[in-house]
């Protein structure tokens, strides 16, 4: 999720929405909790029907 912050520019027009940019430190917090919480998730089987259309996937069309 962004949050967004207002473009106050003088032309009149409607406000235009930009990201609020995040500290080096705040990103690396975020993305190391991130990581932490979807780590287990690597490490888990693939559902059948997942490995099934992976399957499918990787056929050649030839």
């Amino acid at each position: 999720m962004t949050k967004v912050q207002p473009d106050d520019g003088q032309d009149g027009r409607a406000y235009r929405a930009r990201p609020a940019a995040l500290s080096a430190s705040v990103r690396r917090h975020l993305g190391l909790n991130l990581r932490t919480l979807y780590a287990a998730t690597l490490v888990e089987p693939v559902g059948e029907r997942i490995e099934s259309l992976l399957t499918k996937l990787g056929r050649s069309k030839g």
